[in-house]
């Protein structure tokens, strides 16, 4: 990469992008510059453009918003203005930019990409700059990463600062809640989202709202008595409280605003209900980033670098993205013109359409929320007359109740008798199982832990007992909702079914887990709570030492042998270091780090954050390694301990883990009703499915969501240890390391190559990207 690198936030942002980026940078030994003031300051120069270091940087990782500041420019949209741009970036040698930005900042950000060589002969042929200089700075490379909370970007999963708006979304929709109960009120709550729906769709599908109006799927004619009579039905069935949420840019179909305060008065003036509106405005934007955004944010700064190090004049601008669990880069302009037609879809009244080009992930979440939001009539539902089983076992993880509860209703949608087992395979040896109902499961998505109760004892001792209570109840399928101990049950059951033909039925895992330690899926249910958790204690932990000098903090986190919360917690919370059981580590490590430590209480940063997961090794506790850098940095720095405990286990579930539960949830009950119907024996007058593939896990694999049979996971399990033996967060290390400035090689192999956008085939949408 030649040239100097200059990182331009034009729109709320993520700081943790701004952090990556520039650590990044200098990591490879370029110069790296902020640009104060968005676009304006470009324009500008002077004191808005200035050269950075890596102490810049420091603490802002926990703070929301942009640390350098955002400005709308109207004379950035004109040459004069782009003009003095370019004379501003070339005095400073600068020739890649780093766009933080919307899809009108991207476009902009293009626009100057291909005058570049333009603008830089008339400032030659103005004589402010001479010839050499436009050979030098002859081209300009422009890479861009989408930062707004509306998500309203298309070519990506998930926009820089969504998941933080839907944190403080979920949280007002809680609060709330309790308080609408308490009253039997109907609230009606106006969330962002004048072009996209993504935050009302999304926050309606985690809080099981009652109805959500979104600009891209307009309600039918009708659709005033349709969401009163539902109303009156969920009151009649005893339901306390209506949520409504509607997007600030909800239409009906006529293409005319559908506001909060006319929802409202339709339901006071037909229904009579006491009924008070919300709108959420810039709470929405504001508050301490989330673990998810700080770890995307973190993903995507790092694969902007690299691929401006990859930039040929020949490549197109591209913006760095995720799909699934996937970085990938696409051409900026193919996303742009997406975006551009999702709005002219709209316009032109083509809502199915619009829906498509907003991408996988937004379609499955409609779908999804349709399937769970409205129960048909008894008389509509079809009739299979199978029995399906859910039941939660290991420890408890947040989410597993939205797991349970979409499970219960797309169970009853497609015709199937569900129940209920209390208490995991050991209440299920008990008999403690009863049939659930649709309104049963009501209010179940924000709820933590586990309703159903759980137990970590595996089925192995109650076999009999367990192919006793099947055979009584009739159960023609299971569905298994937990971590480690799950997997491992169905592995049992289907062992056993040479001696239980019971066990012969469709079973499907859902990994749930707030290790994060299931073969087979690279997230599970809990997983992303936990981390929140674990961010936020270390962010008032490390501001406790804001008026303290030079003070380390070493804190265990849980995960059994896996060291995912570790990780991925010192990832997203800035430490610098954790130790992990996976990578093993001596006396030799714990040195240098703390010598790593004595050189960064040099600088005007005094202090540091080291997580330790609680079974990385046996000897090295977190006494030891407390006692040890106490000892060691005597007179530098002093030493602080801190053991997290079960508060990672607790707590109300985060908006992924309720999404994700939810969605993974109803996609494997749609499994299971699919090989219900292939096992079904017309002349037996029963289910007999005895092959590799009714068992499975359903896990989400880099893009797509993938039903594996669990007995081909065995090979890729390490049973002593409980952990997959090939783990894809382990090549986030080396990104840990680097941006806690630790001199270390990153694997390149895996970062995103480029791509071109494309809406997805049906093919797509069966294999169950997320």
């Amino acid at each position: 990469m030649s040239g100097a690198v200059a990182v331009l936030p034009t729109k709320y942002c993520m700081n943790a992008a701004v952090r990556a980026v520039v650590r990044m940078g200098i990591y490879v030994k370029a110069k790296v510059y902020f640009v104060y003031e968005g676009y304006q300051g470009m324009v500008d120069g002077g004191d808005n453009i200035v050269e950075v270091s890596w102490e810049s940087v420091s603490s802002i990782l926990q703070v929301g918003g942009t640390v350098i500041g955002s400005a709308r420019c109207k004379s950035f949209r004109t040459r004069e203005g782009r003009l003095q741009a370019a004379y501003n970036l070339v005095q400073r040698g600068i020739t890649n930019l780093c766009v933080i930005g919307g899809d009108g900042s991207l476009t902009g950000a293009n626009l100057f990409r291909e005058e570049w060589s333009g603008l830089l002969e008339e400032l030659a042929q103005k004589g402010q700059i001479d010839e050499e200089a436009v050979k030098k700075y002859a081209y300009l490379n422009i890479v861009g990463m989408v930062g707004s909370i509306d998500n309203d970007f298309c070519g990506t999963d998930m926009t820089i600062g969504t998941d933080s708006a839907l944190h403080r979304i979920i949280e007002v929709v809680d609060a709330i809640m309790t308080t609408a109960q308490s009253h039997q009120r109907t609230f009606v709550l106006e969330v962002m989202g004048r072009h996209c729906g993504y935050l009302a769709l999304v926050s309606a599908l985690a809080c099981g709202a009652d109805w959500v109006f979104i600009p891209e799927y307009p309600p039918e004619e009708g659709w005033e008595d349709s969401m009163c009579v539902k109303l009156s039905e969920n009151r009649a069935r005893k339901k306390r409280l209506n949520i409504i949420i509607v997007a600030e840019g909800a239409i009906d179909c006529h293409n005319k605003p559908i506001t909060s305060e006319k929802v409202k008065d339709l339901v006071v003036q037909r229904l009579g209900f006491d009924t008070r509106v919300t709108i959420l405005g810039h709470v929405q934007r504001g508050g301490t980033p989330s673990a998810f955004d700080r770890i995307l944010a973190s993903r995507m700064g790092v694969e902007a670098v690299l691929a401006l190090l990859e930039a040929t004049p020949a490549t197109p601008a591209c913006v760095v993205s995720l799909s699934g669990n996937q970085a990938v880069r696409l051409p900026l302009m193919e996303c742009v013109q997406m975006t551009q037609e999702v709005q002219k879809a709209m316009d032109e009244g083509r809502f199915v359409e619009a829906v498509k080009l907003r991408g996988r992930s937004f379609e499955n979440n409609l779908n999804t929320y349709k399937l769970l939001s409205h129960k048909k009539p008894d008389a509509e539902l079809p009739m299979t007359n199978f029995n399906v089983a859910v039941l939660n076992v290991g420890a408890p993880a947040a989410g597993m109740n939205a797991a349970v509860r979409a499970a219960v209703r797309v169970g009853i949608t497609e015709g199937h008798k569900m129940f209920a087992v209390i208490d995991g395979f050991e209440g299920f040896a008990r008999g403690k199982i009863k049939e659930i109902s649709w309104g049963d499961v009501g209010g179940w998505t924000g709820q933590g832990g586990s309703i159903l109760g759980t137990k970590r004892t595996l089925p192995a001792k109650y076999l009999e007992k367990i192919a006793d209570q099947m055979r009584t109840n009739n159960i023609n399928a299971l569905m298994v909702i937990g971590g480690f101990e799950a997997y491992e049950s169905c592995l049992q059951l289907y062992e056993a079914r040479s001696c239980f033909e019971e066990f012969c039925v469709p079973i499907c895992v859902l990994p749930a887990t707030i290790s994060n330690n299931v073969p087979g899926t690279d997230f599970s249910i809990g997983a992303d709570t936990a981390l929140n958790a674990i961010v936020e204690t270390c962010d008032r932990i490390k501001q406790s030492a804001s008026g303290t000098k030079r003070r380390v903090f070493i804190i265990e986190t849980m995960g059994g042998y896996c060291g995912y919360l570790a990780n991925m917690g010192a990832l997203a919370a800035g430490a610098d270091a954790a130790y992990i059981f996976e990578e093993q580590f001596d006396i030799r490590e714990l040195q240098a780090n703390v010598e790593h430590l004595t050189e960064k209480m040099k600088t005007s940063i005094q202090r540091g954050l080291v997580l330790r997961n609680e079974n990385c090794n046996e000897n090295y506790t977190t006494d030891f390694i407390y006692q040890l850098y106490s000892e060691e940095g005597k007179g530098v720095f002093d030493c602080r301990k801190n053991v997290l405990g079960h508060m990672q286990q607790g707590g109300a579930p985060s908006p992924f883990d309720r999404n994700f539960g939810t969605k993974i949830s109803a996609k494997a009950m749609q499994w299971i009703s699919k090989k219900l119907k292939e096992t079904y024996r017309k002349g037996a007058g029963k289910i007999f499915a005895n092959t590799d593939d009714s068992v499975c896990l359903l896990g989400m694999r880099r893009r797509n969501l993938v039903f594996q049979p669990v007995a081909e996971l065995k090979t890729e399990t390490d049973f002593v240890h409980r952990i997959p033996k090939e783990q894809w967060w382990l090549k986030l290390r080396p990104l840990m390391k680097i941006l806690a400035k630790y001199k270390t090689s990153y694997d390149v192999s895996d970062s995103g190559q480029l791509e071109h956008v494309a809406m997805h085939s049906p093919k797509e949408a069966e294999t169950g990207a997320i």
